[in-house]
């Protein structure tokens, strides 16, 4: 595979959330052929996603993370609770890898707040090495706010200040404790506003991208998030 440039991204035009564009160091070139890490690599997707979205990551990642996991979350458009997401994470990940072995762990949308709830509820910070949160409403977003808790628990929980939201907030040491950092697009209209998709622990990051799809499929996003999968 050619090697990746993946150093610090232009300025692309795109509105500022005030947050800085990136509390990263610039790591310049990557070579994304050799493997940089004996972790496995968990991958959990998001509401109304499968498994297949991350096909561009997995192409542009090549051979050089080859032990992952990739389940299929029982999200049920948003029906089921985070917890309980994050319950079923926990026997994937223990009947895949066993008790101990440590993981890296990146999680796009809902898929990075139940990872996020495994780690800090369910002792997931014990076996977690790096937590890469891809726009995931990790403070809340406005586009859960109509959604009735009753119905929708999965989405109920994305609110801002949610009780589940609350929670996480109120001890972040088990995330203190492991490698965090965020991904996130101002213009994302699925995490709104797009600045909310930042864990309050770690390095931030924001992409250069319009849509949240693009968050994951988008070279412009791509190029980092290799780069950040790839670090030693």
């Amino acid at each position: 595979m050619n090697t990746m440039t993946t150093g610090v991204l232009p300025n692309s035009g795109l509105p500022n959330s005030g947050l800085p564009n990136s509390d990263f160091p610039n790591s310049g070139h990557l070579n994304s052929a050799q493997p940089n890490s004996s972790h496995p690599l968990v991958l959990l997707h998001g509401l109304w996603d499968t498994p297949q979205v991350f096909d561009r990551l997995l192409k542009a990642l090549g051979k050089a993370r080859p032990v992952l996991l990739i389940p299929k979350l029982p999200l049920r458009l948003g029906l089921t609770p985070i917890e309980a997401t994050a319950a079923y994470l926990n026997a994937q990940i223990e009947a895949t890898f066993g008790l101990h072995q440590p993981i890296d762990l990146l999680g796009f949308s809902m898929g990075g707040v139940v990872a996020r709830t495994w780690i800090q509820l369910l002792g997931g910070h014990r076996r977690t090495r790096r937590f890469v949160s891809l726009g995931s409403p990790q403070q809340g977003t406005w586009t859960a706010q109509p959604w009735p808790g009753r119905l929708m628990a999965g989405i109920a929980d994305l609110k801002w200040g949610s009780p589940l939201l609350e929670r996480l907030n109120t001890n972040l040491e088990p995330l203190e404790q492991i490698d965090c950092c965020s991904f996130y697009s101002d213009l994302d209209l699925m995490v709104l506003p797009g600045w909310r998709a930042v864990l309050p622990v770690g390095p931030k990051r924001r992409l250069p991208v319009l849509t949240h799809p693009q968050l994951i499929r988008d070279p412009l996003a791509l190029g980092p998030l290799v780069q950040e999968l790839l670090r030693p």
